[in-house]
């Protein structure tokens, strides 16, 4: 797995974000730019790429999961979510190299399109609100980023609102804070909370559970499990002083 030399603290001080850009967030900044000019140039690319749990769940698009955080809703929208892949992706791919990072990424992006879709099936206003609704846009692999930040640079400085130094550790809980109370109010101009909080589960999902091999745990569990029960049905022992009279097969 390819790494890069980290930023040094001076440096980081010394200078305006993270440092020079890597090589897949400078491919998914691109791929980013590319698909928005897209969508301005091309109708209806918003309505068959963007995230429309409707249409996942049952005409069966099942490439809008994917395809939706390529997707903006605007100048600013893409402004904001690149600036912020930039800042928060570069020392994490420097720290976990291209593969894993790549990984990660899509897997906070899909798992924020996963809890649209699951919260989109609630009954009453708050699902359907979000069932008829396409959903666009970077933010929910970037809340996965910005989770992942926080855990590897707890104590980092992040200027909220470009004004307030806050530990990076405090600063994601009150982000997960607001995109859980503004989920609640479902979809707004396209861009949904949910997401946000998707990413940001996923994110922690994935980093403190899914990477400890739980299925594997609970596999070899399960093997020791029948192994000691064919032991006893055929009466198999591991041997011993007090053995030798027992029949052994």
């Amino acid at each position: 797995m390819p790494r890069y030399p980290s930023s040094s603290p001076r440096t980081l001080a010394s200078q305006f974000g993270p440092g020079p850009i890597t090589p897949v967030i400078k491919l998914l900044i691109w791929t980013n730019v590319a698909c928005f000019v897209v969508s301005r140039l091309v109708p209806g690319v918003v309505d068959y790429l963007g995230l429309q749990p409707k249409a996942v769940l049952s005409q069966w698009f099942v490439w809008q999961p994917v395809t939706y955080m390529f997707l903006h809703a605007g100048v600013f929208h893409i402004l904001f979510n690149m600036l912020a892949l930039w800042m928060f992706g570069v020392e994490l791919e420097r720290l976990w190299g291209r593969t894993f990072f790549l990984k990660y990424y899509f897997i906070t992006g899909i798992g924020a399109a996963v809890t649209t879709m699951l919260l989109s099936l609630f009954p009453g206003e708050f699902g359907g609100a979000m069932w008829d609704s396409v959903t666009v846009g970077a933010s929910g692999a970037i809340y996965g980023l910005l989770l992942a930040y926080a855990l590897y640079f707890p104590d980092r400085p992040i200027y909220m609102w470009a004004l307030f130094p806050i530990p990076a550790k405090y600063f994601v809980l009150i982000m997960g804070a607001i995109a859980f109370m503004s989920s609640i109010g479902g979809n707004q101009g396209g861009v949904a909370n949910s997401a946000h909080l998707g990413g940001l589960v996923f994110g922690y999902l994935y980093l403190k559970v899914w990477r400890t091999r739980p299925l594997a745990e609970v596999k070899y569990r399960y093997v020791r499990w029948r192994m000691n029960r064919l032991r006893r049905k055929f009466d198999v022992h591991t041997g011993g002083r007090n053995d030798w009279d027992r029949h052994v097969h």
